[in-house]
């Protein structure tokens, strides 16, 4: 049995979702008109209108970031100090440990997955990774771009450093994430002086646009295929953002800010986010990657280590705090810090690094609506389990609950289905989340 569209009365195929797409891009229109729902209508908390999610790319150790343990596997400058309920290392955060009355961390995570790409897909869209359905399966920024979009100049949904990006998929070119340069020049093709002064040449971009969407009216209509629909609704984003020097100075910085941030791909990816974020327009979430964090071996000695990695994470989590509570954004901006799984615990391996390991991981967070000064969750003495979940769910937080509290604290119903998909098979925003399975965890915020 197939899923082909049939013919109407009249004997033409009906417009599809696809064709559908091109409409709402050109028109600026929300997809909620072309799509049915399901959804229970779950109270959310609306706590925060912007989210940071730092993707610690590669599987971050509890034990050797936000979990430490005394143990003969530390270096001897590790420096774990107590603080109330917070046991950190001085020496990979002591700029985050300023923080601690802000910061929220939860040691009773887990993951589903233990390899990278199924760990990566997991946390980027909150489902398993099933060939059959992945394209129908979008991350969850380009979720919550469809929810919470505005007629901005921003796109919603924004990514720096990141390769493996799921993306929107079937949700359209509309919600894409904008995956622009983090460099101190801005983005250099935001206008153009080839043609003299820059009002003549963005009068000779007008005029040429204006040919292309001529040209391209009858595609706009009826496009080829997902691709072309996706490709085409990023156009007219596009455009709006040429030619202004609004749109072109979120995505400059100082170089005191640079450096302030670490000099690093992070760092300067957090500055944008942060600039965006201050600008109120549009831009809604920012996923930050930070790779290198699958140390097999040699974990403290290799050239990228849990040094740099820790201090690169430091000086980026913490002047983002500092500068959104400066300008007041730090309360309605949720930062995420978590990797898709755990590293392996207790003594280091042969290799003098740590493998997979999903059964125990730990999560930051910061700002959104988020309590701080406070730790949910604890593990055993070698970090290999949980011994306090620390929440009403009685059993270990998975990322369906982590998206679940972020879907929440935007504002966003996570018990959502969209029940007319290109395939005709429901999307769920969470699985299970309708019944109950998976929730945020309200503990977060007090």
């Amino acid at each position: 049995m197939t899923n082909k569209p049939r013919p109407n009365c009249a004997g033409h195929l009906p417009f599809t979702r696809r064709h559908f797409l091109f409409g709402a891009a050109a028109a600026g229109s929300s997809l909620l008109q072309a799509e049915q729902i399901a959804a229970r209508n779950a109270k959310t908390r609306g706590t925060a209108r912007a989210v940071v999610f730092f993707n610690l790319n590669g599987g971050s150790s509890h034990l050797d970031t936000f979990d430490p343990k005394d143990g003969a596997w530390n270096p001897r400058d590790v420096d774990i100090r107590q603080s109330g309920p917070f046991t950190l290392s001085n020496r990979f955060f002591p700029k985050l440990s300023r923080h601690l009355n802000d910061l929220l961390l939860v040691r009773s995570a887990a993951g589903w997955e233990a390899a990278h790409e199924r760990g990566q897909f997991y946390m980027q869209t909150a489902h398993s990774q099933n060939p059959a359905l992945a394209g129908e399966t979008p991350h969850i920024g380009a979720v919550i771009a469809r929810e919470k979009a505005t007629d901005g100049l921003l796109p919603p949904f924004m990514s720096f450093n990141q390769t493996g990006l799921q993306g929107a998929k079937f949700l359209g070119g509309l919600f894409e994430p904008m995956m622009p340069p983090a460099t101190r020049n801005g983005i250099t093709t935001l206008s153009h002086n080839h043609f003299g002064a820059i009002a003549q040449s963005r009068e000779r971009f007008e005029r040429r646009f204006g040919l292309l969407e001529t040209l391209d009216a009858p595609l706009r209509q009826a496009p080829m295929n997902d691709a072309m629909a996706a490709y085409a609704g990023y156009y007219g984003r596009a455009r709006a953002m040429m030619y202004n020097d609004v749109v072109d100075n979120i995505f400059k910085f100082s170089v005191d800010d640079e450096n302030r941030y670490g000099a690093t791909g992070v760092g300067r990816a957090a500055i944008v986010a942060r600039n965006a974020i201050r600008a109120k327009n549009g831009a809604i979430f920012f996923n930050i990657s930070q790779g290198g964090w699958d140390l097999h071996d040699n974990q403290f000695t290799a050239p990228t280590s849990i040094y740099t990695l820790t201090r690169e994470l430091d000086n980026a989590v913490s002047a983002l705090s500092d500068d959104l509570k400066a300008t007041g954004e730090f309360g309605e901006t949720l930062i995420v810090v978590m990797g898709e799984f755990g590293r392996t615990p207790g003594p280091l391996n042969s290799r003098t690094g740590r493998d997979h390991y999903r059964n125990v991981q730990s999560i930051a967070l910061l700002g959104g609506g988020i309590r701080g000064g406070r730790v949910i969750g604890a593990t055993d003495a070698q970090g290999s389990a949980i011994t306090d979940y620390g929440w009403s769910g009685k059993r270990a937080i998975y990322p369906e609950d982590i998206t679940a509290s972020i879907y929440s604290a935007l504002g966003v119903d996570w018990t959502k289905s969209v029940l007319d998909t290109p395939s005709r098979r429901k999307y769920d925003f969470i699985v299970g989340a309708a019944d109950g399975k998976f929730a945020p965890v309200e503990e977060f915020w007090g």
